[in-house]
């Protein structure tokens, strides 16, 4: 079975990280194809070499002088380098990439981050260096041309038989350098997976998988072992993210699973993701909890509105009309709510609100601010029949009040929303009644 196995910045921070990857890396023959990040952080306070390169295209937009940056960027690789005792030629090709910074577009800056990493990690492994501009080809609008891409990458595949391949960028047909968004190695190691049709696509990170609530609010919460690919956009959407969410689609498309490990203890399990989980597999009645904080419900109330012909089309519109992105819209027979975050209507709620009643003509209009949404998720609620009245009396009995309810059509979550101030106390209740007691 051949592997993809992505190493994120973290675990490419140092020459000590470079170790643990070529242990990971030599300890399964699978693991033929390794796509890394940029250096990254290597303590708190450290900082990643891809925000060090926006920092340089930053200053020669501003006519600043960025070659002490240029210089702290060059040490990092040159550390890691002498460290490792590597032989190839870090100092002259930064001395050629700074002499010239000027006239490289800002993709092509910041890409080399994952270049210079790439080249490093390829003469560490043995493996030859593939550089993604060569096979990772964008249409002009921005997306990705699969066929072209996958033509390019079994091509290398076959002449190689392994290589180390720069994460995050690509280029289009005619050779400009082209990034995919923050987190976008996540996005390279899911298309060469997709294109060369691998069995798995491993993501090395610095956490072991996903935890089945947040460990600043839970103590000591449950690993989660294995989740489908809906239930991991579910917890993803409200925060519990370890993985770029645009790293899912190439992959499910063709139902290769993805395993999330941690580098720093390649030694646990991890988490897989698939599209449906086997019989027998986990069967938790609650896979995660998470939530988001400071979101606003707009409540419109009007009359016989179910005999009325495009009153949320029209509410939504005027939402649309000010560039604001809806959350939930949890219905009545005659009232409606729209939920949005509330950064992104702070300058203009009040009149999106007068819009409201001035197009829509309602009743009533209610506002509530302050609000938490907390997402629990699993695929077996559906299975197990009042699942939804035990979480809402569990909250109830703590004395919280839950201000709205939503469930996905696919019944593998419900949203509810509470009070700011009660958001940690909820998810320790939930997270007490349905998934520490079922550990026990």
């Amino acid at each position: 079975m051949i592997k993809i196995a992505k190493f994120g910045g973290s675990s490419v921070a140092s020459a000590e990280q470079f170790r643990k990857v070529k242990g990971i890396v030599e300890a399964d023959p699978d693991r033929r194809f390794v796509v890394v990040s940029a250096v990254g952080k290597r303590f708190s306070a450290d900082n990643k070499i891809t925000d060090l390169l926006l920092l340089v295209n930053a200053h020669i937009q501003y006519h600043v002088d960025c070659s002490a940056l240029l210089a702290d960027i060059e040490q990092r690789f040159l550390d890691i380098a002498e460290e490792l005792g590597l032989k190839w030629p870090v100092r002259e090709r930064f001395e050629t990439f700074a002499k010239n910074i000027k006239k490289h577009s800002p993709e092509y800056i910041v890409s080399r981050g994952e270049w210079f990493t790439a080249h490093l990690m390829a003469e560490y492994l043995g493996m030859p260096f593939v550089d993604a501009a060569d096979v990772v080809v964008f249409h002009h609008d921005g997306n990705v041309d699969m066929e072209r891409t996958a033509v390019r990458l079994k091509d290398v595949m076959a002449r190689q038989g392994c290589f180390v391949l720069p994460g995050f960028y690509g280029a289009t047909v005619d050779g400009q350098i082209k990034l995919f968004q923050r987190g976008g190695g996540d996005i390279t190691g899911a298309i060469l997976a997709r294109c060369i049709d691998a069995g798995l696509y491993e993501n090395w990170t610095d956490v072991s998988g996903f935890l089945s609530a947040d460990p600043r609010i839970v103590d000591h919460p449950r690993s989660i072992r294995r989740i489908t690919f809906d239930e991991m956009r579910e917890l993803s959407y409200m925060g519990a993210s370890v993985l770029q969410e645009e790293a899912i689609f190439p992959v499910r498309e063709v139902n290769i699973p993805i395993q999330i490990k941690n580098t720093n203890r390649p030694e646990d399990e991890g988490t897989i993701i698939r599209e449906k989980a086997a019989a027998g597999e986990d069967e938790h009645l609650l896979t995660g909890i998470a939530g988001k904080r400071d979101f606003i419900s707009v409540h419109i109330k009007k009359a016989h509105m179910s005999g009325e012909v495009g009153v949320v089309r029209r509410a939504l519109s005027i939402f649309e009309r000010y560039g604001v992105s809806v959350e939930h819209i949890p219905t009545g027979v005659d009232s409606f709510s729209v939920v949005v975050n509330g950064a992104d209507v702070r300058d203009s709620i009040y009149s999106i609100v007068a819009d409201i009643r001035r197009e829509l003509e309602p009743d009533d209009i209610t506002m509530i601010d302050n609000l938490a949404l907390l997402s629990v998720v699993g695929r077996n609620m559906s299975k197990r029949s009042g699942t939804s009245g035990k979480i809402f009396g569990a909250l109830g009995d703590a004395g919280i009040n839950i201000r709205m309810i939503t469930q996905s059509s696919q019944e593998i979550s419900i949203i509810m929303g509470v009070e700011n101030e009660d958001f940690e106390h909820a998810v320790r209740v939930i997270y007490d009644r349905f998934v520490r007691d079922e550990m026990v």
